[in-house]
């Protein structure tokens, strides 16, 4: 957050980086693996259930028709509604938490993913497609979100439109 004047904090909301995403990405696959790898998790709650990747993908589709309609309506494509700035803002907070969840289910899931890939059994091999499905549909929804949270942003005046030198005053 920059500081106003002031010295209050200004409240604005800076997009997602990629970074931020990385690194969680990577902390929920070094907590998955280590889950995993050191207790007996995995056969305790085998068959993996397929919800996860259900509620990611309804998320993700959820978000991208949010991103295309959002985007057309903020550029005022003709037959699309005005947007309401409070709409925007809620859009733009759903996306960046959405891109955070996506990117620690898909750390969570392509950890999963490897420790299914290298244990020998046969039921880690039946748990590898959920797991795939699971890290492609949080792929799909931090794409989605990165989407929406492009589209709530203004766009930017062409310079003609900022001057207001041949606008009539009022005065004579």
């Amino acid at each position: 957050m920059s500081a106003n004047p002031d010295g209050r904090p200004d409240p604005s909301l800076r997009p997602t980086s990629a970074s931020t995403l990385v690194v969680a990405a990577l902390a929920a696959a070094a907590t998955a693996w280590l889950l995993i790898s050191t207790s007996d998790l995995f056969y305790r709650i085998s068959p993996l259930p397929w919800t996860g990747a259900g509620v990611l993908a309804v998320l993700a589709i959820a978000e991208a028709y949010l991103a295309q309609n959002t985007s057309a309506r903020i550029q005022r494509r003709p037959g699309s509604p005005p947007v309401q700035p409070l709409a925007v803002a809620r859009y733009a907070a759903l996306a960046k938490a959405s891109s955070l969840v996506g990117a620690l289910s898909a750390g969570f899931s392509s950890g999963l993913l490897v420790w299914l890939v290298l244990e020998p059994t046969d039921e880690a091999a039946s748990g590898v497609p959920v797991a795939a499905t699971t890290l492609v549909t949080a792929v799909a929804l931090i794409v989605a979100a990165l989407w929406l949270e492009r589209a709530c942003r203004v766009p930017d005046r062409p310079d003609h439109e900022d001057d207001d030198s041949d606008r009539p005053t009022g005065r004579r």
